[in-house]
């Protein structure tokens, strides 16, 4: 079951965002260089389905639960965050910076198979498993063949 609908031009848009974004970093930073990182990440998520649910998990490593919102609204499940960076060690001391830091958002398309109002998130060794029960009536049945 896919929970998004397939757009040709959303990657485009998607394309769009990140360039202005990028752009903007670069136009309100005064320093150059290793500050454009921030800002411009996205965590990586699996999406998969039970029977009794969808599952959504998303890496969200060295983000502090309070930094994380979850938001479900007009089938829409959007989740926000910010992951900051380490302040306790100076810019200069480092060797080398390859993660991303910054606010980040990814929104999912939700069938209207899912009971919103049971929806759960667990935050746990980074990473963040959001639960989406799906309703009674759509639930696979077994149905029993009679031999006669």
């Amino acid at each position: 079951m896919a929970l998004v609908k397939y757009n040709p031009l959303r990657e485009l848009r998607t394309m769009q965002e990140q360039m202005n974004r990028l752009l903007n970093l670069s136009w309100n930073h005064e320093l150059g260089g290793e500050d454009i990182k921030e800002g411009i990440w996205q965590p990586a998520v699996d999406i998969y389905e039970t029977e009794e649910s969808i599952v959504i998990k998303a890496e969200l490593p060295d983000v502090d639960q309070k930094d994380i919102e979850v938001r479900i609204e007009d089938n829409t499940l959007t989740l926000k965050g910010e992951r900051k960076h380490e302040s306790d060690v100076k810019k200069e001391n480092y060797h080398r910076i390859e993660r991303y830091f910054g606010t980040f958002q990814r929104s999912f398309s939700l069938p209207a198979t899912i009971r919103q109002e049971n929806v759960s998130a667990v935050c746990e060794k980074g990473v963040l498993t959001i639960t989406l029960p799906k309703k009674e009536e759509t639930k696979p049945k077994q149905i029993n063949i009679q031999v006669k």
